[in-house]
């Protein structure tokens, strides 16, 4: 079988950049980023239709795939420009669907990177596994399942297949230090800049993180499975869906975390411990487990001081280069 051409939307982002690195190191067909004028409504579907039709061009009839690692949604995000972003994902499923029954494109495997913690933030009986029923409690949380219904809705008929990866708290290396959002981020950052962190959410809450590289790892692998799992089936040529969970499978709590930034920085994190609006939609517990594919968590993950370490240093790194310009 041909390597894939590979077409990531969202390559500046967190996941996005770390899932075109990891592509890259595997040197395993060609990969393509598609910038996207994400801030302007009247190009954004014009600017994922030309990396699209860049793609079938390269991939000339060979297995294809694109992952979308877009979005800059948040807990606060308002429901329209959730929505927004939302409409943006299915208007680009359909222009795949068209492409994939008008031309003679090989075959397509679509990745959607989605949220644990949004999905489950109101479901019951942690730990969380695949079977659970999804209970959003916030606006992000509903717009993730619905880019997870786009995706159960436009691609098996459209012969395409899909991964969903329903992602825990991601961190690492290149986060958006605007966004309020990565508490490990905004931690180290506050022992770079002095400036404390807020903290809405009880100090026992349970989150599960996961380093940025080790879940694109996991997506490629998730990927390659998808493709044996395709042909393993009586009709190949139908598009599955698979849902999977990304995640460490180890929980931290808020206060088990801030002592651990402690013994890394040699110094307590400045923390002010405050009340939010948003806390009502954050789950207490969100412990989780993958039972889908199980095989593809047996790797050695990144330890958290060592990911702490690999945050702290990239975000130094980027505030100086900005204080030299």
């Amino acid at each position: 079988m041909s390597s894939p051409v590979t077409l990531v939307i969202g390559s500046h982002g967190l996941l996005g950049s770390a899932l075109a690195a990891a592509v890259e190191r595997r040197g395993r067909g060609q990969m393509f980023v598609q910038t996207v004028r994400w801030n302007d409504e009247r190009h954004v579907h014009q600017d994922l239709v030309a990396g699209l039709d860049r793609l079938v061009r390269a991939a000339d009839g060979g297995p294809w795939r694109v992952a979308w690692c877009a979005g800059v949604g948040v807990t606060s995000t308002s429901r329209s420009d959730l929505g927004n972003e939302v409409d943006a994902l299915r208007r680009f499923l359909e222009a795949i669907a068209e492409r994939h029954a008008s031309s003679s494109t090989g075959r397509g495997a679509v990745f959607l990177a989605s949220s644990a913690g949004g999905v489950y933030a109101g479901s019951a009986e942690p730990p969380f596994t695949e079977s659970t029923t999804p209970r959003p409690i916030s606006p992000y949380g509903e717009a993730k399942l619905e880019a997870e219904r786009a995706v159960h809705e436009l691609c098996p008929p459209a012969g395409v297949s899909a991964l969903i990866g329903r992602i825990s708290n991601l961190y690492g290396p290149g986060q958006d230090l605007r966004k309020p959002q990565g508490l490990i981020t905004h931690l180290c950052r506050a022992r770079i800049t002095g400036q404390p962190t807020s903290v809405y959410v009880s100090l026992d809450t349970l989150r599960d993180y996961v380093f940025v590289r080790d879940c694109a790892e996991m997506i490629l692998d998730g990927l390659d499975r998808l493709d044996r799992h395709r042909l393993e089936r009586s009709d190949p040529d139908a598009g599955p869906v698979v849902t999977k969970i990304l995640a460490s499978q180890r929980s931290v709590s808020i206060g088990s975390l801030l002592m651990e930034t402690r013994r890394i920085f040699r110094r307590p994190p400045r923390v002010l411990v405050a009340a939010s609006p948003f806390a009502s939609t954050q789950a207490r517990d969100l412990r989780l487990r993958s039972v889908v594919w199980p095989e593809l968590d047996q790797r050695v993950l990144t330890p958290l001081p060592v990911g702490i370490r690999a945050t702290a240093a990239d975000i130094e790194m980027r505030l100086l280069a900005g204080a030299r310009v």
